[in-house]
């Protein structure tokens, strides 16, 4: 492995480690995370193992939360999805953010640290095909209109905090709680 994995893992594992769970599912997840982090070999390649890490994006703007319609599994969702070789979680986020969406999106506010942004929420989830994910998921901001791509869910848009709320998969119910509570008054510091 070199040094540049070792490092790499290093940070991913002391984000995780640093987190503060929003409810009892991240703090299970953070748990099942390392568990499962520190014994794969790879856990950045989604060929290594069906357990890998993945990168979301949690993108809020002024007219509340960007979700899309996962198209296989059919929930609502944020985007992200795997690491290309040599990606980190926070690039697998934004670029799968813009493929999915077809929008550009900047890291949010005080959650965009200089060099990496910080990691907003951990979930250990079910992600089809026999894989299981870990998610790390960081904070973007944007209040561009999407335009997802050929080949993406179509059925994307925003949604104010109440309807997003009570959209999407059980996983960011208390991250959403969260963020509704705390990202108008923090997102432009």
């Amino acid at each position: 492995m070199s040094s540049s994995s070792v490092a790499l893992r290093a940070t991913i594992r002391s984000a995780v480690v640093g987190r503060t769970p929003v409810d009892e599912r991240e703090g299970t997840s953070i748990r099942r995370f390392l568990t499962r982090f520190d014994e794969l070999p790879d856990p950045l390649s989604q060929d290594a193992d069906p357990v890998h890490v993945t990168g979301s994006g949690i993108v809020v703007g002024g007219r509340g939360i960007l979700l899309l319609k996962h198209r296989r599994l059919g929930i609502w969702l944020q985007p992200g999805g795997h690491l290309d070789a040599g990606e980190t979680p926070w690039e697998a986020a934004r670029r799968e953010t813009r493929e999915e969406t077809g929008i550009e999106v900047d890291f949010a506010g005080p959650w965009a640290a200089a060099g990496e942004p910080e990691l907003l929420h951990v979930d250990v989830h079910a992600g089809g095909r026999g894989h299981t994910h870990l998610d790390l998921r960081y904070l973007f901001e944007s209040d561009a209109d999407p335009v997802p791509p050929e080949g993406e869910s179509q059925e994307i848009g925003w949604f104010g905090w109440d309807d997003a709320f009570a959209m999407p998969d059980h996983g960011l119910q208390g991250l959403f709680q969260t963020l509704r509570s705390n990202v108008r008054s923090n997102l432009h510091e």
